[in-house]
């Protein structure tokens, strides 16, 4: 609930212009503008620092989600692609230590899974390297470029033909996770992969997964992450252990009872220090905390075994790593509403923040002679690649230039006593005085939050007329964990008095129309917005995106099982308490805001029993409703069509029901 191959060519790409000068000129935001827009990520620098390649993301050719390599000088000049495939990707580059390649991943091969592939440095045909049954999700390179370390699954069913019709066979407690099959006897395990050859060689085995590897700067070791307490799929348990480059016993390093780069956090795994003898990574809160926790760094010395926790701050913090020199350690900071990339001491533990202000980091990298790439940017323009100093390396959503934006403000409000904070966009045109219709966006988590981030949808809604507001409730992250536990185990308590809260701040400020009010969200935000319509009459429209209402029968359908048993305890164990969980499915009578309800066909994390039992509720009642399933898709729609489709049906279905007035060109 709680994310190609051609010849070298170069291509400018221009900076998009400033806030006010974006506000002031050009046409709106349009649904259509959705397949133009561009996503930055997984920098890197060449080992000479002169360079930085990362992966652009975006639609491509034949109705895909597509990515591609790039590389740009650190100097300036235009930014070059790697590769130019419309139709495959290619993504998580990795330049050998002496400069001869980059390694990565792609789908490009006759498998159409994702493989190991090598690109030379100076330009060339690409080579596919593993040819591993079900393909691999993850790799470290060897520091002397002749090997590879890859996650790969082994069982019965891997590799098999999505039509295969042999019975599938589960005796796991956990046998369900998005984006990948029915977890029957599968599981992943470390391979040792020889360049030159692709010949594979098992480094790990046995009843449990392994992810996240990283191959030591000496090339003696790996570091991986695994969970192999008793009864592991039971409990948030997992842990670092490093084993020799050649495989054998591995030793676990981290001490902590409960989670240890957990890979399901997606928030980075273990990472050396360049001489070899340390590793971080972010640990994350007791178990009964589950995600409420905020992560914190913790630092594992290899000689002595000591471990620390520097930089200890009631934030979350991601994707740590070392600088250059080993002096110091790199993360990702999550404050109210924005994201800072930070530098902390480990060993005085002092936090020196590189970015600020309204500023939303989603990536990093740093180079061994101290340069640091930065992927930020902020509610005007997607994230933009540049020097930590602040100079614009690439930016690949320049048309942005051309399109007229909605202005984004700070707002805050109190519900019973406590401050909560969110973002409100105006509509295109807005005056003082003005009193448009308000769709409310409830965020997905539910421990996450809105930042200072440009949202499309939102520009979507302000350019039909729509004010939109983006609340952080309780239950949020970005202020700490109190506030985010809050909310744990009463979900639709605090958090649905708080949007209430919101909604009520801007009809007395004049701001919005009370007789105009839409919800919606996807994963958590369905969720949320289930809630919503079942408590606040106020609401006249909604959509509902992969959420649930009915936990008692969500229970063992999605992939939850263990988080809902430490929250809440087991159904027949407390079974007010899920009554009380599941009060939108059986206070359906209550509901009288016409309800979309969107789902993916395939996805595991929030399943579209979900959004059936509330659509058969709805319509058993008579309230207006449509069910809209896209096929072939996981939690996080994919293809371009699809994405497109779930905007505009659900203006369609503001404007049906909510009727702004469109101020367009």
């Amino acid at each position: 609930m709680i994310h190609r191959l051609a010849p070298a060519f170069a291509i400018a790409v221009g900076l998009i212009g400033g806030a006010g000068e974006a506000w002031a000129q050009g046409a709106p935001m349009s649904v259509s503008d959705l397949r133009r827009e561009r996503t930055i990520g997984e920098p890197v620098f060449t080992p000479d620092g002169e360079a930085v390649i990362y992966s652009v993301t975006g639609a491509g050719d034949g109705d895909v989600q597509q990515s591609d390599l790039w590389r740009v000088g650190w100097t300036g000049g235009a930014a070059v692609a790697l590769t130019d495939t419309p139709s495959v990707s290619e993504w998580a580059p990795e330049p050998s230590r002496d400069g001869r390649f980059i390694a990565f991943l792609s789908d490009g091969g006759p498998e159409q899974d994702t493989q190991l592939w090598v690109l030379p440095s100076q330009g060339g045909e690409a080579r596919q390297v593993t040819h591993l049954p079900g393909g691999i999700s993850a790799f470290s390179l060897s520091p002397d470029g002749t090997a590879a370390v890859v996650v790969a699954e082994v069982g019965a069913r891997v590799g098999l033909p999505a039509d295969a019709t042999a019975p599938i066979v589960i005796d796991r407690y956990q046998f369900r996770e998005d984006l990948r099959p029915w977890l029957d006897d599968r599981r992943n395990h470390l391979f040792r992969v020889d360049l030159a050859s692709g010949a594979a060689t098992a480094l790990t085995d046995g009843e449990f997964d392994e992810a996240s590897p990283a191959w030591s700067p000496d090339g003696t070791r790996i570091a991986f992450v695994s969970s192999r307490c008793e009864n592991a799929d039971r409990h948030i348990c997992s842990d670092v252990y490093v084993m020799a480059a050649t495989g054998g016993e591995a030793t676990k390093v981290s001490t902590f009872e409960a989670g240890d780069a957990d890979p399901s956090w997606e928030a980075g795994g273990p990472q050396w220090s360049p001489d070899s003898q340390r590793l971080v990574w972010v640990q994350g809160g007791a178990e009964q905390t589950t995600w409420y926790a905020p992560f914190q760094l913790a630092v594992a010395d290899l000689d002595s075994g000591q471990i620390t926790h520097p930089g200890w701050i009631d934030r979350w913090t991601y994707y740590a790593r070392w600088s250059g020199d080993g002096k110091s350690i790199l993360a990702l900071i999550e404050q109210d509403r924005d994201t800072w990339l930070a530098r902390v001491d480990p060993v005085s533990g002092h936090i020196d923040y590189l970015t600020q202000g309204t500023r939303f980091a989603t990536g990093f990298a740093t180079s061994e002679d101290g340069r640091i790439a930065v992927v930020d940017g902020g509610v005007q323009a997607p994230p933009v690649l540049r020097a930590v100093q602040g100079r614009t390396l690439a930016d690949h959503n320049g048309w942005l230039a051309e399109r007229r934006l909605a202005e984004v403000r700070d707002v805050s409000w109190q519900s019973e006593g406590v401050a909560i904070h969110g973002l409100l966009t105006l509509p295109l045109g807005y005056r003082p005085g003005d009193e448009p219709p308000l769709i409310v966006r409830v965020h997905g988590g539910p421990v996450y939050q809105y930042s200072h981030e440009f949202m499309a949808d939102w520009q979507i809604y302000a350019a039909q007329g729509y004010a939109v507001l983006a609340p952080n409730p309780r239950g949020s992250s970005g202020r700490g964990q109190a506030f985010a536990e809050a909310q744990m185990g009463n979900w639709g308590g605090p958090d649905v008095a708080d949007v209430s809260a919101g909604i009520s701040h801007l009809i007395d400020a004049g701001l919005v129309d009370p007789d105009r009010i839409g919800i919606g969200g996807w994963s958590y935000g369905g969720i949320l917005t289930n809630y919503m319509i079942v408590s606040d009459p106020r609401i006249r429209a909604a959509v509902s995106g992969a959420g649930m209402a009915n936990f008692l029968g969500g229970y063992g359908v999605d992939m939850y099982a263990r988080d809902y048993e430490i929250e809440l305890g087991a159904p027949w164990a407390e079974p007010e308490r899920w009554m009380r969980m599941s009060r939108a499915f059986f206070n359906a009578p209550r509901i009288t805001a016409p309800t979309l309800y969107l789902c993916a066909e395939q996805d595991h994390n929030v399943p579209c029993a979900g959004s059936q039992q509330m659509y058969q509720a709805l319509r058993s009642l008579g309230v207006p409703t449509r069910l809209v399933i896209y096929p072939g898709e996981s939690h996080g729609l994919t293809t371009p069509s699809h994405i497109e489709d779930r905007m505009q049906r659900q203006l369609d279905w503001y404007d049906l029901y909510l009727a702004p007035t469109t101020t367009g060109d």
